[in-house]
């Protein structure tokens, strides 16, 4: 599976961004999605997950009530609605396939696909 991150940008704090993320190549509809976002001198962090059916969501506490992950399984997309930004939110955002069981939704190396990554900057 391929996969494609696009949608960063410059905004500023309190705007709003979409993350999307295309995938080819592969059974998509068979994959957890996941976005995970990295900053300057800091290790890679879990922001979002999405279910193989689109069922089920689950959030990073820093992210819950601002951010909302989607999927199309018919477009091969997930989109990740990203409201309220705030400057800590900069990072380079990347979207990530597996079959990771739920205690370990949040660790990345239950992700076997990996996409390029996408910079989002917010500006105070």
């Amino acid at each position: 599976v391929q996969l494609q991150a696009s949608g960063g940008g410059l905004v500023q704090a309190g705007e709003s961004l979409r993350l999307s993320c295309a995938a080819s190549g592969g059974p998509f509809s068979s994959y957890t999605v996941a976005w995970f976002r990295q900053a300057p001198g800091e290790e890679r962090e879990f922001v979002a997950a999405v279910r193989s059916n689109g069922g089920a969501t689950y959030y990073a506490d820093s992210v819950k009530g601002r951010f909302t992950i989607s999927r199309d399984n018919a477009k091969t997309t997930v989109t990740l609605q990203m409201s309220s930004l705030k400057p800590e939110d900069t990072a380079v955002y990347y979207c990530a396939a597996g079959r990771p069981i739920l205690s370990a939704l949040q660790r990345e190396q239950m992700y076997y696909y990996w996409g390029q990554g996408t910079q989002v900057t917010v500006s105070s």
